[in-house]
């Protein structure tokens, strides 16, 4: 017996059958043609952090974001669109590409030393219409800066970076850091910037105690705060925190935020911090080259994939909720589980623990849209130069 359908049972259909083949968010319809490892990104999934970062900081002037997670011009141009005009950078070569794309200030959140110093000169020669700023903890180095800037006729924004608790970078808010305040504020070609304070050693899993260590780290931050404006002098801008203690600061409707790693977020964070709203928009693709044994199973995913200075599991595979990693080198990845494993030539999709130094192992990224990949992006800031 023939049966006939009519239109609109044919829809039916056609939509049952499409809802029964969707995949899932991080998957990618022509994975036959993208070579592994790769590293896809989601711009649907950054818009929404993008939008999310704004909804905690209130407004987006409010933010000065880090690039060091996604050293995508891409990625900042969307953040641009959204109203975003400071960024914060790791290196020259991050502050040239956010420089290209027009901001309206850019912070190298690292004391510069040597050549670095001559060349964040250059970009303020090139960006004229750009205000450059450094970090500085130490009189020698806010010295240099004002002597190569008065050489050259130009002017740098410097912000006392103040440690806080991190004893990374930075000076404890006490007698000493006063005396490099009050040395900012009176060299030649320096304009006083205010105080960073990254408090990135916070990182506690319950919201609470998070906060409270973070309130805690600050008292010292507010008490200098104070002395410097006894004293006459102002503190323009407090830049605090990074994206764990983001949503603390945000708060205070005084100080500046720059979290970073909201923008592409990995699983670290989200394991840490389950209750902060961010999506996963970095997923690592990658294929079974191997089962060497029982339960074991061999992926192209080595430390040229994939960042390696972290414990492990150094990534989360999708649909294997348990597996044991065995060896890790340069281009091999072994893992041992009880469960089905997928067989040779397989692709699978893995969230990085920790997606910053995944970035820098990838020229280029591939842009996935509706479950295809539809570009590729230049990851232009792994360089360590651009033209300067």
């Amino acid at each position: 017996m023939l049966y006939s359908f009519s239109n609109k049972s044919k829809k039916l259909y056609a939509y049952i059958n499409a809802a029964l083949a969707m995949t899932e968010w991080y998957e990618i319809k022509n994975v036959e043609d993208i070579l592994s490892p790769s590293l896809l990104v989601y711009p649907d999934r950054i818009r929404h952090n993008v939008e999310t970062m704004i909804k905690i900081a209130g407004n987006a002037d409010r933010l000065w974001p880090h690039v060091k997670t996604h050293k995508l011009p891409q990625v900042v141009q969307m953040q641009v669109d959204y109203g975003i005009r400071k960024f914060k950078c790791a290196t020259i070569a991050e502050a040239e590409m956010v420089a290209e794309i027009g901001a309206d200030k850019i912070l190298m959140a690292y004391q510069l030393v040597g050549p670095n110093i001559g060349r964040l000169i250059d970009l303020i020669e090139k960006f004229p219409a750009i205000e450059f700023s450094v970090l500085v903890d130490s009189e020698t180095i806010a010295q240099s800066l004002s002597a190569s800037a008065e050489k050259r006729n130009v002017s740098i924004t410097a912000f006392l970076d103040i440690d806080n608790g991190m004893h990374r970078t930075g000076i404890f808010p006490g007698g000493e850091a006063f005396e490099i305040f009050k040395l900012i504020n009176k060299l030649p070609n320096l304009i006083p910037g205010g105080l960073h304070v990254y408090d990135g050693h916070i990182r506690d899993n319950d919201f609470a105690i998070r906060q409270s260590k973070c309130e805690e780290g600050f008292v010292h931050v507010e008490v200098f705060i104070e002395r410097i404006e006894s004293c006459g002098m102002k503190v323009p801008i407090v830049i605090a925190g990074g994206s764990p203690t983001f949503p603390v600061h945000a708060k205070h409707k005084n100080r500046i935020l720059s979290p970073g790693t909201v923008t592409l977020w990995d699983y670290g964070y989200s394991s840490i911090f389950p209750e902060m709203d961010f999506k996963h928009a970095a997923v690592l693709l990658t294929r079974v080259v191997s089962n060497p044994g029982k339960g074991l199973t061999c992926l192209d995913l080595g430390h040229k994939s994939v960042a390696s200075e972290m414990p492990h599991p150094r990534v989360k595979l999708m649909g294997i909720e348990q597996f044991e990693t065995l060896t890790h080198s340069e281009e091999h990845l072994v893992i041992k589980s009880q469960e089905d494993l997928p067989s040779i030539g397989a692709p699978l999709y893995g969230i990085p623990y920790h997606i910053c130094p995944t970035v820098s192992l990838h020229h280029e990224v591939f842009v996935v849209e509706n479950n295809e990949v539809v570009d590729t992006w230049e990851v232009v800031a792994r360089k360590r130069k651009i033209t300067i």
